[in-house]
């Protein structure tokens, strides 16, 4: 039972690199569970990380994401986009650790998809932050990043009111 839940998440996994259009990431994965005969050490790190983050534990999400690091698993852009997400929507205390994953993330040359970077953004306008969000975007700027404003209409496509129009003036002057 427990290897059929890992093995749903590899896959899952796959599916989410492959659509973010991180091909090589997503053969990467591949390559290491057909060559391995099992589950990639990534997969099952971040299937934790991911159950702690979906329940709102930050706290043991993050402790999760240091044992990976610690016991030598590099963690790939799925792996960050959970961390991130998790982070972003639980309590505001995290938006720190959740702003400074994902100039890592960017920093390694991932790049993040609109559901990540624009949980990020969605806490700052819930906490009102819209200079340290802007500030903050402009860090990501620096490093090679760029919104983009379809893909961002679409997460935020269920939202209205402030926290959308003030996302949308964050990232796109809106």
């Amino acid at each position: 039972m427990r290897s059929d839940g890992l093995m749903t998440n590899a896959v899952k996994m796959f599916d989410a690199l492959s659509k973010d259009g991180l091909t090589h990431e997503a053969l990467e994965l591949f390559s290491q569970f057909k060559d391995k005969g099992q589950m990639p050490d990534v997969v099952a790190h971040t299937a934790v990380i991911e159950a702690y983050a979906n329940a709102g534990q930050c706290k043991e999400a993050l402790k999760s994401f240091m044992r990976m690091l610690a016991s030598g698993v590099a963690p790939n852009a799925y792996t960050y986009t959970v961390l991130i997400k998790g982070l972003a929507t639980g309590d505001a205390k995290y938006l720190v650790d959740a702003k400074m994953y994902l100039m890592e993330m960017i920093g390694k040359g991932m790049r993040p998809n609109a559901g990540t970077y624009t949980a990020v953004f969605e806490a700052f306008a819930r906490m009102e932050k819209v200079d340290e969000a802007k500030e903050f975007l402009g860090q990501m700027k620096e490093k090679g990043f760029e919104p983009d404003e379809k893909d961002v209409k679409e997460v935020l496509s269920s939202k209205r009111g402030p926290v959308f129009r003030s996302v949308m003036n964050i990232l796109f002057d809106k």
